[in-house]
């Protein structure tokens, strides 16, 4: 028959049992009978005895090895409430005790009950050279990582909202002056919520999302956006209120606030690059891939600091002990990943291309990293290939990678046309005066014609002269075959530090660039671009591979990424590479960006000989 209990649950008939005392009394304790307010409630007795109803020939389970908690022995509290609660003897189904104290931890490994004897990676010692708190949640770098991370985002919103409060300012001041009046108010309300529109618009964007941020074209490109929104919807509100609004003011105003943001943006992102250079603000990776795979990608992160990732570490294929691999420390196998994010500190996992590290195992690899938010990155096969050529579709359940071609032809390259020869016309007229200066300096100072010309490859083989100002002695290519046995370039190219051939002005002029300035007139022609690949001689393109032939497929710029990257310093397969890079992603933000990069490229004057 069953019983019921004080506090109203049914428990099953129990028989009383003779009261056993222990045979040697506690440490601290008298012999004798247990004092008042020590029972089974504060401390268990060493034997418990067979369990009512319960067969006790039964063969012991797994957790028969888990001790039953010890609470530790403490002086019974005043009060008699307490004291008549001590004495009420527990129910068989009440909740288990609470273990008061500091825990015990060699009693508390969960990874004893699921049958392994490895420790608990959660319990792993972090290097003592790194000290940091935890941020609870969270992995320790990924903490770390949020910190600066945050920062960066704060900053670019208050550069937005000064971006939007000057544009209002000064649009407003030249449009009306400094007296307010009674038709002007409206525009002065106006300028002030410029700020805030310019923020709602740029977050409806998604311009401050931070996989768009850091590094890339990403951003620029949703800044725009947002901001052709921002006028589009504009003219929308004034046309469907039937606003009376000012033309000049809009059209100053917004675009103003659009390109500031922008200029704005650019430099926090040449100050990070900076700052990364420093060895701060990386990310902390962990490759994962064989062994040749681990070793380029260690040096184009190691070269390109820009990009912010810093390889802390790196796991092999089973079986491979890694050496060879340099200052790169292996942390095990593919099974020792998330071993290896815990000892290495890192927040980031680089998976490289891999056929043992399949759909299934990526995706276990994923759940193992989502616990402390670490980043997961796979590294595609495809080469130099920009995300937005790269779309994921479904096919018959199966997620494809669909791979756009480039945009070599059509409306997009009309655009581009456009723009470099309006904007080659607009800087021929900036630039009138400097160009008039460099070319008395070439005149007096050496003996020959101002302009020097060339012929160089263009779109598709095609030839055309190149106009530069005259940097070499008329002789220069007679001397080129003494010379030949002093390159310093590693390709097809002919590179000397100290040309003795460079005249004294001509090396200023190589140095900022100035030389290049009459290219413009090859852009106005429409032979060249703005931005493009380095514009060969026959020679060289004579000896081209069949992968560098595709440098051809556009025209030559006047910069490029091989010019914002290095110029002469960088070797040859690097050059191909970003020039192929170019001409495979190209897009009109990714011409404005190597455009601002070429100034300060320009300035800081390396590689240029």
């Amino acid at each position: 028959m069953q019983q019921e209990t004080a506090d109203g649950s049914l428990t099953e008939p129990t028989m009383l049992l003779p009261e056993i005392r222990p045979a040697v009394a506690p440490e601290g304790r008298p012999a004798g009978p247990p004092p008042e307010g020590y029972g089974p409630a504060n401390h268990p007795p060493a034997n418990h005895g067979p369990r009512p109803n319960r067969p006790s020939d039964r063969r012991p389970g797994r957790n028969a090895k888990i001790p039953a908690p010890v609470v530790p022995l403490s002086p019974p509290p005043s009060g008699a409430g307490t004291r008549e609660k001590l004495r009420r003897p527990k129910p068989d189904n009440a909740p288990p005790l609470t273990v008061q104290g500091a825990p015990d931890r060699g009693r508390n490994r969960a990874a004893d009950r699921h049958g392994t004897k490895r420790e608990n990676q959660s319990s792993a010692a972090r290097p003592a050279a790194r000290p940091f708190v935890r941020v609870r949640g969270r992995h320790a770098a990924m903490s770390r990582r949020q910190r600066w991370e945050r920062r960066y985002v704060r900053a670019l919103v208050l550069g937005d909202l000064l971006a939007g409060s000057a544009a209002g300012a000064v649009t407003f001041g030249l449009r009306f002056g400094d007296e307010v009046t009674a038709y002007n108010r409206d525009y002065m309300v106006l300028s002030g919520l410029l700020p805030v529109l310019l923020l709602a618009v740029l977050a409806v964007s998604r311009a401050y999302e931070r996989r768009f941020l850091f590094v890339g074209t990403d951003e620029y490109q949703r800044v725009l956006r947002g901001g052709v929104g921002l006028i589009a919807g504009a003219a929308l509100v004034s046309y469907a209120l039937d606003l009376d609004l000012a033309r000049g003011y809009v059209l100053a105003a917004l675009p103003t606030a659009i390109v500031t943001s922008v200029v704005l943006r650019f430099g926090m992102r040449r100050r990070l690059h900076v700052v990364r250079s420093r060895g701060q603000s990386l990310r902390r990776v962990i490759l994962v891939g064989h062994e040749l795979s681990v070793i380029a990608m260690a040096r184009q992160l190691r070269r390109e600091r820009y990009h912010g990732l810093e390889v802390v570490g790196a796991c092999l294929p089973p079986g491979r002990d890694g050496r060879g691999m340099g200052a790169v420390k292996i942390y095990g196998s593919f099974d020792d990943v998330a071993s290896a994010v815990e000892h290495a500190d890192a927040d980031t996992v680089v998976v490289l291309s891999c056929p043992e590290l399949d759909g299934e195992q990526l995706r276990r690899l994923a759940w193992r990293l989502e616990r402390d938010e670490v980043d997961l990155i796979v590294a595609s096969a495809l080469v130099d290939v920009a995300g937005a050529r790269t779309t994921i579709r479904p096919f018959d359940g199966l997620p494809m990678l669909h791979v756009e071609h480039p945009r070599l032809h059509g409306g997009s390259r009309l655009v581009k046309d456009v723009f470099d020869r309006l904007g080659a016309l607009a800087l021929l007229v900036a630039f009138g005066p400097l160009l008039l200066a460099v070319a008395l300096c070439v005149r007096v100072t050496s003996r020959g014609p101002v302009l020097f010309r060339q012929v160089r490859v263009g779109r598709d083989g095609r030839q055309f002269r190149i106009f530069k100002f005259r940097s070499m002695y008329v002789d220069a290519e007679a001397r080129l075959a003494e010379l030949r046995h002093l390159n310093e370039h590693d390709g097809v190219l002919f590179k000397i530090r100290d040309d003795p051939r460079v005249t004294g002005v001509g090396r200023w002029l190589r140095r900022f660039s100035l030389d290049e300035l009459p290219q413009l007139l090859n852009v106005v022609l429409g032979q060249m671009s703005l931005v493009g690949p380095r514009p060969p001689l026959p020679s060289e393109v004579a000896v081209y591979a069949d992968d560098v032939r595709r440098r051809l497929a556009v025209k030559p710029g006047m910069t490029g990424l091989w010019q914002v990257s290095g110029r002469s310093d960088l070797p040859w397969e690097e050059a191909v590479r970003l020039d192929l890079r170019y001409v495979e992603n190209w897009s009109l933000s990714l011409d404005l960006v190597i455009l601002l990069r070429t100034m300060t490229a320009v300035v800081r004057s390396s590689g240029a000989y």
